[in-house]
């Protein structure tokens, strides 16, 4: 019987840390242990390239660039196609060559959603009242045969997310997520790990992702993460057909076609004085 009782207690008591936990305590802790606030916000842009790998050995180049407080531009290489999918704080756009389409267009509102979630630069945890995200403490549940706590995460715009976070290491190494696609509800999982430092701050270098319960997922892996690198707001910006944004087309000279030709006045006004002597070439 007493062994029975204390064979009890052992077990309560290592279940303390496990469960006596709030969501507020855990997401604090995971702040901290990616690099704290301070450096968290000293971030203002991160860079990050690599590959993609899917089924049947494809493979393709991406890239992704993020800028305060919520720019994102996300390029997909593929056979010397470069895709884009962007958003520059107020509009999302996309180039997909593949489809035959060399002109920037809208996206879609599930598109939207998507990439309105990846330009939140530090993630729905960090900050998440302020964002209109709710987190809460669900308990525990195994990933990969190890415990992790896990949390319910609502963003703002209504969608769901399970995070699943180390207990030893506080970050997250599983995300499941609910979605709205086309009317049906669709559930994805990613898997997050190989964690390493950039300017302070810990980031995964490995996520792979797909439909949950699937073996069809596609892995990313990062090659080069880089921080507080200077990237110019106009590369979130739709450009135009022909290629570029309306930011970079102000002071651009106008086109000759569109320009009225000059009269005899304005070019008699024009010309030097007789008595000006003429100038040397400039040398090339």
């Amino acid at each position: 019987m007493r062994r029975g009782f204390l064979a009890l207690t052992a077990l309560v008591l290592f279940a303390i840390p496990l469960s006596a936990q709030t969501a507020d305590e855990i997401v604090a802790k995971y702040v901290k242990a990616i690099g704290g606030m301070d450096k968290i916000s000293a971030l203002k842009t991160l860079q990050r390239s690599g590959k993609f790998t899917g089924g049947g050995g494809f493979e393709a180049r991406l890239t992704q660039e993020n800028k305060r407080p919520n720019m994102v531009r996300e390029d997909f290489l593929i056979q010397g196609m470069d895709g884009v999918t962007a958003y520059d704080g107020k509009t999302g756009w996309k180039i997909e060559p593949w489809q035959g389409k060399k002109d920037p267009e809208p996206l879609g509102e599930d598109e939207l959603k998507d990439i309105i979630a990846d330009a939140d630069f530090d993630g729905p945890l960090v900050n998440y009242a302020s964002k209109g995200n709710k987190v809460e403490y669900v308990g525990t549940e195994p990933v990969e045969g190890t415990d992790a706590y896990k949390l319910k995460v609502t963003l703002a715009n209504g969608e769901v997310r399970y995070y699943y976070m180390d207990t030893d290491y506080y970050v997250p190494i599983k995300i499941e997520t609910k979605r709205m696609i086309r009317g049906a509800e669709r559930e994805f999982e990613s898997s997050l790990g190989d964690y390493k430092e950039v300017d302070g701050v810990y980031f995964p270098w490995s996520i792979e992702s797909g439909p949950k319960g699937s073996p069809q997922k596609g892995k990313v892996t990062y090659e080069k993460i880089s921080g507080n690198t200077s990237i110019a707001d106009s590369r979130f910006m739709q450009p135009s057909a022909a290629g570029k944004t309306d930011a970079q087309r102000q002071g651009e000279p106008a086109d000759a076609s569109q320009m009225q030709p000059k009269t005899q006045q304005e070019k008699q006004q024009a010309k030097p004085p007789a008595n000006e002597p003429k100038k040397p070439p400039v040398e090339r």
